[in-house]
């Protein structure tokens, strides 16, 4: 895996890198398999893996060991713990199932959405795509 690009520290990132910072742990060796860049890696590694296939061809940006996916330098989508990707997107697509887990995660605010990575997995075909629009919506809003 290519090393992933760093997240500036711009306003529109502040809420997200506030929160990600707080919950920060450093990698216990350069070789840990548990890592991404300097940071103990806070995402399962199939969600990253998920978050690949999504955004195929994009490039991987990173904050605190959280990957996620920047447009212009914008968070645009973030990978969370084994299932959830927060999408910032205005209003979500028809289709797209948002949810709430019980876990509160600070910086979701009114344009940021949870919805569960793995959704559509009995129609494979049809969650990945939709999935895919979604992303790709994300990053143009991000973007904006």
């Amino acid at each position: 895996m290519q090393e992933p690009r760093t997240l500036p520290d711009l306003p529109s990132n502040a809420a997200l890198l506030d929160y990600l910072r707080r919950q920060a742990s450093p990698a216990s060796s350069a070789d840990d398999g548990y890592s991404l860049g300097p940071w103990q890696l806070h995402t399962h590694p199939d969600l990253v893996a998920r978050l690949g296939e999504l955004a195929h061809g994009w490039p991987l940006s990173a904050a605190y060991g959280v990957p996620l996916l920047a447009r212009d330098g914008v968070a645009a989508v973030v990978a969370l713990g084994t299932s959830w990707l927060a999408v910032r997107i205005a209003q979500l697509p028809a289709g797209v199932e948002s949810g709430a887990p019980d876990a509160v995660w600070s910086f979701v605010t009114d344009n940021w959405h949870i919805v569960n990575a793995w959704q559509g997995q009995l129609a494979a075909v049809d969650g990945t795509r939709l999935l895919r629009e979604l992303l790709a919506s994300a990053l143009a809003y991000a973007g904006h």
